[in-house]
Order: C-alpha cells, then structure tokens, then sequence
C-alpha cells in the first residue's frame, strides 16, 4: 500500500517530494530515517543527511577516540564503544594521545568524543592529536565518515570549543559526517545517549540495517549500583576547617562514609558531590518573583514533579548565568535592555554582565517578567554536581573517602557571592547529615605503576589534596621511589594544610622532600615555581631518572607558572633550546610522566 502524506503541515511542494522519497525507501531506510528524525529533533544547530559513497565497501571497524581531562569524555568514549559492539561493530577505543596520527587515513568510521578545557583549550591528553590534525602534515581524508561528541560548560566562552574545531577540520579534509556534532553541557548523559543512538542508525543504514540488535549488557560482578545518574547518600562523619584562627581562608577536611556502597577509588579520582543551593538565596528569589514556593512543577523530561521551593532548592542551577540562558529569558521578558545587550556586537558586554552575577540580578535586572513559574525553570540547567579531588587511600581508610574544600566567599555587583557547595559544607552541614555523591575515576592522573619510579607534587593550597592521597597509597604500598613535594599558601602559621602529616612522612622517610611557599610571609611573595627554580639542577636530575611529574591546582594562574617554569629548568639545565625543552616537556606528557588535576 502506499503511503500519502496528506493533511500535513507540508506545503504542495514539499508534500510531492516527501511522497515521491516515500515510494524509493526499503523498510530499513524507512526505519533508520523515522529514527534520525526522532533523535535529531532534540539537537540544537543544523542537521544534515549525508549521503553514502556509492561504490564504496562500508567498514563494521569503528574507531572512537577520546580526549578528556576529567575522565568523563574516556568513561563516554568507552561506554559507546560497548554499546556498539552489542549491535555487532568491530570497535576501538583509544586515547588521543595514544593513537598513531599517521594511522588516521586508514580509518573509515571515526566517532572523537572531547572535552574542552580552560579557555577554550584541549585536554592535555587530545594536545598532540590536535596540533597534529591542524598542520601541514594532515592527511587526506576523502573516504573518512565521522561524527563528533563535545562535552563542555555553557558558563564558558569557548562553550565546546575543542569539539568544534575537530569537527571543522575533519570536514576540511574531506570527511563526511555520519551523524551532526552534538554539543553537550554540563547535564551531558541524554544528549550523548542521543547522539549514540543517531551514530548506530547511520552506521547501521549504510549496512542495509543488517547490524545486529543490541545484546542486553551483563552485569559486572563487584560493580558499585551507584553512580553519577544514582548518587549514593553518604554519611558525614568529620567537617572541620584546617585553617588556623586569623586566617584569611577556611579550608574544609570533610570525611564521607561509603559503608555499604560498594564504591571504590583509586588515588588521583574526584568524588562528586549534588549540592543544595543557599535556601535564603531561594527564598529571595521566590519573593522577587511573587512565585508560591509550594507551586507544584515538573522539572524534568520523565514528569517528575516536585513543590517550586524543592525545585529550586536542590534541582535547578540558580548562581551561574550563561549566554544561553539569557537568550532564553529574552523571550520571556518585556524588558528591551536585555535584547539591546543580546544584540550581535554586543560579546564583550555580554561577558562583562555574566561576570559574578547570578538567577537573582538577572530577574531584578531585566523584569517585568511575563511567565509561569513552570515556563521559567524550564529555561534553567539542571544542577551540575561539584567534583573534588580525593584526599585519601581507600586501602589506608577503608570505607571512607576525604576531601579538602576552600570554602567560596567573594563580593560583586554590591552583594556577597557564596560558593553553592564549599558554603553548603562549611556552614550548614554537620556530622550525621549525608550528602549525594558519586565517584569520577580519572584515569589520566594516576601513580606510576611502578612503585620505584621518583615523583614530583606542585600542589599549593587545596592543590595538596591527591597528593595526601598519594603519600598514604605509598606508605600502605612501601612504595621504595624517592617523592618531593611542593606546597604553597599565604601563610605558615595558619595555612600548612595538613602540616603533621607531611612532617610525619619526611621522618619515617615516606616522604624524601618537602619545599614550602608562603607568599604573604615576606616581602617578596614567593610561590611554588620560585622554589622549584631555586633547586633546578637537582629537580632536573629527578627528571633524567625518570620522575613522574604531577601538578594540581588551579589552571589559569598556578599550573600555567608550574608549567612554563619546568620547561625554563628543562632548558637551563639541560643545555637545550627552548623549543627542545618544550618537546622534552611533551614527550613526558605522552609518556604518562606529566599529569594535571586543573581546574
């Protein structure tokens, strides 16, 4: 029987078009098609159909390849790979850094799923890929098909930068897209799961359909139920602030219970915590808004529905304003100064405004408001969770995991700002309270595997927090390698986080050595890479015997000094030029021998 497409919102044209497509398509492509139109429906930006290369043999062979610093963009990688092999490809997962750039034009089906990092940047393991890809020395890439997954944080400038540029350059040399990029924010699991399912049915059209149907997945045995998508709520056993009195900081040591979770780590994962926002910061805005807190709402996709108070209290983001948010909020306001700033030109006064303001400016900024509750939070991300470094060994505390958090408090634009969970921790939760947390393994800031190879650790202030849970996996381990430490903060008095412990491992000789910068204790300010100057030939010699380097902190400022003083030490006392210092730099990184927790 054939099918007409009548009473439609189709004009005459598009109507004759659609019936004569209709009558060419085999029930595969029938089926494949109603499914692309279904995924793609929920993807912001242009979708195009691209067509398969006629006379071309279609490979089952996938490579997937991952550039993450965090270990969200491996875990995704990784879990499309499995899913794709149920349905019957032949797939490879690699890191950017440990494929061979050379071996790209032999591959058919290439799905790149990246983070970006910093300002716009490429995590430290999809560097070389990168810069490989956008040189001279870049293939052809005529019988390429490719898609790209790029996970990234709207609040950003360069919202999935990295992801953008690879799916640029693959086209510039001559790919063709299996399936549209997807641009992912913070909430990332539905629109990756979208993209998977878009990526399989182009793969499997251009096979006829003959893919076989996904296996239902084995459970792992030993395998945590929790997870970031089924958080467990784990007991506080210990909150107290590190710092001494006088301080210009509080720095939280938070203890966790994960008795009965399941969960394990290893040193160098993060632990994510949901938090609850400021109920005060609520309150104002529901009053601001003249909003009744007992309003029920869904607040998601599923139809889950909770009061408006809860809603905002524990599911939607309300200190963090985005472009996209505002552009939202446009349509919701009658205010014209607001669609005056979101006008094109406009990018450095929209950047200037998003700056420390949150939900609360935006509405007493740009009212009168002309929408429901319902409308309103529907245009709000969903609360991301907080990652943290771990601060502990599983093996020395079993069934604990501890954390160092530098509580947030700044003013702006006439208010006090607060950290959502850092504020959260330090003045509202006590032990006995639990928390809803997760573990982030990251494979790409891990000890060495053997346990005699020397390291190296910049951590100043909450930077320190691997580090002590590198000390006490070496300590339980006896771990025979020399370690150095190198730790920084404003004062010696009241900031040596965790100052009896380091003291302890140099005397049993856990540690080999410690070097301290206090930058408000002298005139001068002193920081950690001045110390690493002052003991560059020894620091190099470390280097020439193969030390594990490992930096932690923030990126902007700290790591950035960090790195560019190793490289100044690489080329004084190593007798290179600046270029060989920056490839003997690189080389370590590919070498897993330079690792970053930056953020």
């Amino acid at each position: 029987m054939q099918l007409q497409v009548m009473n439609s919102p189709f004009n005459q044209e598009q109507a004759e078009l659609l019936n004569r497509l209709l009558q060419t398509l085999t029930e595969s492509q029938k089926i494949w098609l109603s499914g692309y139109l279904s995924a793609s429906a929920s993807v912001s930006g242009q979708v195009a159909v691209t067509p398969q290369r006629t006379g071309q043999a279609i490979s089952k062979d996938v490579t997937i390849l991952y550039g993450s610093q965090t270990g969200n963009a491996q875990r995704l990688a990784e879990k499309s790979g499995k899913k794709l092999e149920e349905r019957g490809f032949q797939v490879t997962v690699s890191s950017m850094s440990d494929f061979k750039p050379n071996n790209l034009k032999k591959v058919q089906n290439l799905l790149i799923v990246a983070s970006t990092h910093g300002e716009g940047e490429p995590p430290d393991n999809a560097i070389s890929f990168h810069e490989f890809l956008h040189s001279k020395r870049a293939p052809k890439l005529d019988d390429l098909r490719f898609s790209v997954l790029s996970l990234g944080d709207s609040s950003y400038e360069f919202f999935c930068q990295t992801g953008k540029e690879f799916d640029q350059r693959l086209e510039e040399l001559g790919g063709t897209r299996l399936y549209s990029r997807v641009d992912c924010d913070l909430d990332y699991e539905e629109p990756a799961a979208e993209w998977l399912e878009g990526v399989f049915a182009s793969l499997s059209e251009a096979h006829g359909g003959s893919t076989a149907p996904a296996l239902a997945a084995a459970p792992q045995t030993g395998e945590s139920v929790y997870s970031r998508t089924n958080p467990f709520k784990a007991e506080v056993l210990e909150n107290i602030n590190l710092n001494g009195r006088g301080s210009n900081k509080e720095t939280r040591h938070l203890e966790l219970s994960l008795e009965g979770s399941g969960l394990t780590f290893d040193p160098g994962d993060s632990l994510g915590i949901y938090p609850e926002n400021d109920p005060d910061l609520v309150d104002i805005l529901l009053e601001e808004m003249k909003w009744d807190p007992e309003e029920k709402v869904t607040i998601n996709k599923q139809g889950d529905v909770l009061s408006l108070k809860e809603a905002l209290l524990s599911h939607f983001e309300i200190t963090v304003l985005t472009k996209p948010l505002l552009q939202q909020a446009a349509e919701l306001s009658k205010n014209e100064d607001l669609r005056e700033l979101l006008s094109p030109g406009n990018e450095e006064r929209v950047k200037a405004y998003l700056a420390g303001r949150d939900l609360i400016d935006l509405v007493r900024d740009f009212g009168p408001w002309d929408a429901s509750a319902q409308a309103f939070i529907s245009i709000l991300r969903k609360m991301p969770p907080r990652l943290y470094s771990i601060a502990s060994s599983l093996s020395a505390n079993p069934d604990e995991v501890h954390l160092t958090i530098g509580a947030v408090r700044f003013e702006a634009h006439g208010r006090e700002r607060k950290g959502v969970c850092s504020i959260l921790l330090a003045e509202r939760v006590q032990p006995g309270d639990t928390l809803p947390i997760f573990i982030q393994h990251n494979p790409n800031f891990k000890l060495p595997k053997n346990p005699d190879t020397p390291i190296i650790m910049v951590g100043p202030g909450t930077g320190v927090a691997p580090f002590r849970s590198f000390m006490q996996e070496r300590e339980e381990m006896g771990a025979a390698g020399k370690s150095w430490m190198f730790f920084g903060d404003q004062h010696f008095v009241t900031d040596f986080l965790y100052q009896t412990e380091w003291q302890k491992w140099l005397k049993d000789g856990v540690l080999t050595k410690m070097d301290v910068a206090f930058s408000r204790d002298t005139d001068e300010k002193v920081y950690v890479q001045n110390r690493m100057l002052e003991h560059s030939k020894e620091l190099f010699e470390w280097l020439q015997e193969g030390a594990a380097v490992y930096i932690c902190g923030d990126e902007k400022n700290m790591a950035r000094d960090v790195h560019q003083t190793l490289i100044e030490i690489i080329e004084k006392e190593g007798g290179m030029s600046r270029e060989q210092a920056e490839s003997y730099l690189a080389d370590m990184q590919q070498q897993k021998r330079y690792q970053r927790d930056v953020y």
